[in-house]
Order: C-alpha cells, then sequence, then structure tokens
C-alpha cells in the first residue's frame, strides 16, 4: 500500500506551494514512484512544479459526455464505461521524477461531484502502483468530507498567520474526528509567518483549536518573485527560505 499525504487548509495560505515543494523533496531522497494529486478544481499545481498537463479528468468527463450526446458513438465500438475508462486511462501525466493526476473540472450543474467521484475511484485504482501519494486539496473541507482520499497516513494542515486561517485548520481536524476518517496524524504547518514567528495571539489560537503545530515556514519574498513572474517553485535555489525548512519539516516527521 501506498503511504499517502494530504495537504489542506484555508486558501490562500500557500497550501499549493508547499506541495510543490514536499513532492520536490521526496523526489530528492529517492522515494519514487510518485504519485502527485491535484485534487482542486481550479488547478494550479503543475504550474507550481512546471509540468504541462494533456488533460484533466474534468476534461476528459465533458469529451464523453458530447460524444454520448451526438450520438456518434465511441471509438472501436465501445461503450460508454469503456471509453471513459480508457481516457482515464492517459489521464496521467509523466513528470520528473513523480507521475502527475489532475482533477480539473467541468461545465454545468452537478458535474463537480461527478468528477471528484472518478477521482476518488481513480486514486483508489492507482494507489497500489506508487510508494507515496501527495494530494493538494481544495481549500476548505470538501474533499476530506466527500472522503475523496481514504486511509490517509499524514494530513499537512496549511494555515497563515491569521486567526482565520488557524480556526480554519482546526474545523478540518473537527471534521475529520465527526466523520470518523481514518487519518493517522495531523500535522499543522503555520505559512508565511513574519521573520519565521509566531506572536502570542496565534500561539494560543493554536492551543485553543487543539491543533499540533509541526513547524512554521517564514515569508519568503522569493517565492512571491516566482509566482509573479510564473516561475515554477520547485525551481527555487537550494539555499531558499521555503525549500530548507519544508525539507527539515519532512525529515522531522520521518518522510
Amino acid at each position: 500500500m501506498s503511504y499517502k499525504i494530504a495537504v489542506a487548509g484555508k486558501g490562500g495560505t500557500g497550501k499549493t506551494s508547499l506541495t510543490g515543494l514536499i513532492i520536490e523533496y521526496l523526489v530528492k531522497k529517492g522515494k519514487a514512484p510518485i504519485l502527485a494529486v491535484d485534487a482542486d478544481a481550479n488547478s494550479n499545481l503543475n504550474e507550481v512544479l512546471g509540468e504541462e498537463i494533456e488533460v484533466t479528468i474534468g476534461e476528459i468527463r465533458e469529451e464523453v459526455n458530447r460524444a454520448e450526446a451526438s450520438g456518434s458513438g465511441f471509438p472501436g465500438g465501445m461503450v460508454k464505461a469503456e471509453y471513459l475508462r480508457y481516457r482515464l486511462s492517459t489521464a496521467v501525466t509523466e513528470g520528473n521524477g513523480y507521475d502527475m493526476l489532475v482533477m480539473g473540472r467541468t461545465q454545468g450543474q452537478g458535474c463537480y461531484c461527478y468528477v471528484n467521484g472518478i477521482l476518488k475511484t481513480q486514486l483508489e485504482r492507482l494507489s497500489k502502483n506508487y510508494k507515496y501519494l501527495v494530494i493538494d486539496n481544495e481549500a476548505g473541507m470538501e474533499h476530506l468530507s466527500r472522503g475523496t482520499v481514504k486511509d490517509i497516513d499524514t494530513l499537512f494542515l496549511i494555515s497563515d498567520c491569521s486567526t482565520r486561517g488557524i480556526q480554519t485548520a482546526g474545523r478540518i481536524k473537527s471534521l475529520i474526528n465527526e466523520l470518523n476518517l481514518k487519518v493517522l496524524r495531523v500535522l499543522l504547518i503555520v505559512n508565511k509567518a513574519p521573520h519565521g514567528e509566531l506572536n502570542r495571539g496565534i500561539e494560543e489560537e493554536i492551543k485553543k483549536q487543539g491543533l499540533d503545530l509541526l513547524g512554521v515556514v517564514p515569508m519568503d519574498l522569493m517565492i512571491y518573485e516566482y509566482d509573479s513572474n510564473g516561475k515554477p517553485l520547485i525551481n527555487l535555489p537550494e539555499d531558499s527560505i521555503s525549500k530548507n525548512v519544508v525539507g527539515n519539516l519532512m525529515k522531522k516527521v520521518g518522510l
């Protein structure tokens, strides 16, 4: 069975950036095979990793629906379910030391839940082929409540230095308990901390929410520079603040 790492938190906390740095760390540590999963309908993990995605699960779903609606049938005489399975087998993009699967989104009311279900099925099917799964979830709690990922080994909750960010992380942890989800450990990472330090108010909120603080990632102006210029964050220099801190945090948890 693969080791499953999930990343969740409030939007704007740098969740996807840290997910990309975690994936890069695992690659450099020789942890392959790795499957990177962008489970956010607003997909951009591939941009952090510098990958071009040929097709998303959402786009495949649209393609299959259009073929069915046109009445022209599917190639090779396949029925809809067979063709969908075939096309989904092409949705995995080969990256630099990892493979990548992107959920994406479709058009129309109710489509999001359907694509989420396809992603869940695909992860269950593919997980046995990889040593590590790293899943970047959408902002908030939707994917956890829908059970997109089962039996998570480590869940990293990402927050910035705001009370709202810490409270969101606390609500996600509470939801895990309410739904009896199988998550072996839930760890908080506070990102974008000025000078890498937390003030007393944030420290008190972390305690109030009952969160286990793994560590703090300082505000990194280099990430801002790379993001502003559309540069993949995995190309950050090896001595960058964020790369070093994320690497140390991963070592701290035994990865």
